[in-house]
């Protein structure tokens, strides 16, 4: 069996394959493939570990409809067309839950660091801004007690809650289609409409899949029902906001802080006025790059591929569906 990898991946999960006796070919350049050479890779692959911005359409999947299993090294799926692979009748694996604490950790960073302005007191050693000191300048705000909002309280959402009940003894609250009974039972969380965590959070932070309905969800009009002293966290993914309101709301004190390991596009321009702004701190979608976590994911990946090779429905399925197919 034919595997095509598009990143070099971790050991650990290289090595699994490897014990299979599988035939592997990674993309070693550091730059994305082009649709062409990405198609004709996988048109010689029996299975696909996809990683990276390259999207798997439906073009692909009737080019490639070959393909035993095409696995993510991501828990996020928003760049594959899972209706085309299902109708394909092509398993797509992912790597949820373990991720979680590690993207939690990064909402949990980027929450201290923009409310204490960290990125720009670090530019303000840079550019020699640090001779004088002022009492009422660049001030941060306070977390304890405060209200955190979580946006789609699954694994991460949840991880990140804790965080923040266990250091800032904050109340949570959250906004999902039905009730995360775990989540209610471990910090106190609480269920509520959508407009009503807007207005009650003075943290909101973004963990939701993306779907076609929340993609720009957090635009001008959802911004403006906020605190004027909330602070907005996504690490999801940057399509669930819109980067120009976010800006405006930032500049225009409609919101006070906005901390993003993820950005609508990626990678963002280093030229983006958001990066110069005072109340904002921007990571480049860092959420699982710990060593261990990026072993995890490599290992879960590499497990849902032997286990479509073998026969078996996958650990981790996007589209469990297909099989569904497949016996009818």
């Amino acid at each position: 069996m034919k595997i095509f990898i598009t990143r070099q991946i971790p050991q650990a999960g290289l090595e699994l394959l490897e014990k299979e006796g599988y035939e592997i070919t990674q993309w070693n350049e550091k730059r994305e493939l082009t649709e062409e050479e990405f198609i004709t890779r996988c048109k010689a692959a029996d299975a696909v570990l996809l990683s990276g911005r390259r999207k798997a359409d439906a073009a692909f999947f009737e080019q490639c409809s070959h393909l035993k299993v095409v696995s993510l090294f991501s828990v996020g799926y928003d760049n594959v067309d899972v209706e085309a692979a299902t109708k394909a009748g092509i398993p797509i694996g992912n790597t949820p839950d373990v991720l979680s604490l590690a993207t939690a950790e990064t909402a949990f960073l980027l929450m201290i660091a923009t409310a204490r302005k960290a990125f720009y007191h670090h530019k303000r050693i840079a550019r020699a801004d640090w001779d004088f000191f002022e009492p009422t300048a660049g001030l941060g705000t306070s977390l304890f007690g405060k209200t955190l909002g979580v946006f789609g309280l699954g694994n991460i959402g949840l991880e990140m809650a804790k965080m923040c009940k266990g250091a800032y003894g904050m109340n949570i609250i959250y906004h999902n289609r039905g009730h995360n009974k775990d989540a209610e039972w471990q910090v106190g969380a609480k269920r509520v409409e959508f407009n009503e965590l807007l207005a009650q959070s003075d943290v909101i932070s973004v963990h939701a899949n993306l779907t076609e309905e929340l993609k720009g969800l957090f635009n001008a009009d959802v911004f403006a029902k906020m605190k004027p002293s909330a602070l907005f966290i996504n690490t999801a993914r940057g399509g669930m906001h819109n980067e120009a309101d976010l800006k405006a709301a930032l500049e225009n004190g409609t919101i006070w802080g906005a901390g993003l390991d993820v950005t609508n596009p990626e990678p963002m321009d280093k030229n983006n006025p958001l990066l110069d702004l005072e109340n904002v701190c921007v990571l480049p979608h860092i959420g699982s790059a710990v060593k261990e976590t990026r072993d995890d994911m490599a290992v879960l990946a590499a497990q849902n591929i032997i286990t479509a090779l073998n026969g078996n429905p996958l650990p981790a399925c996007v589209n469990p569906a297909v099989y569904q197919k497949a016996q009818g």
